[in-house]
């Protein structure tokens, strides 16, 4: 089964966990706007490589938000994940962490590697 022909809620379910053990917290906008995010890319790689033409706005029209708004709360949510996610989820996916003194990764990368992972996890 791949992601395109796969249940929209079951991806949505598989996401969640990943999201909420890399520490994101539900509460927040960019908890959503991300899981969205990751959601289009996993389906469609070339979101990723232009999230200011593509994906952004794609989540900002979903959502009634601004392009603004919904980069700014992914920059957000990810900065919270980075400093209270699990270490070797972070160590897993990115083979760095905040541990090593290493900085976040960007909005792109982090939305990239995790949309990635998905899509080999559910071949």
């Amino acid at each position: 089964m791949d992601l395109v022909t796969m249940p929209e809620v079951e991806l949505e379910r598989y996401i969640t966990k990943i999201m909420l053990d890399m520490g994101v917290p539900a509460h927040l906008k960019g908890y959503h706007y991300l899981r969205e995010a990751i959601m289009i890319s996993g389906k469609d790689m070339e979101a990723v490589s232009s999230v200011t033409k593509l994906l952004y706005p794609e989540v900002a029209k979903r959502f009634k938000t601004t392009e603004q708004k919904v980069e700014r709360a992914i920059r957000n949510a990810i900065e919270v994940s980075w400093g209270r996610g699990n270490l070797e989820t972070f160590e897993e996916l990115f083979g760095y962490s905040a541990d090593s003194g290493k900085c976040r990764p960007t909005n792109s990368e982090y939305i990239a590697r995790i949309a990635d992972k998905v899509r080999l996890d559910l071949r």
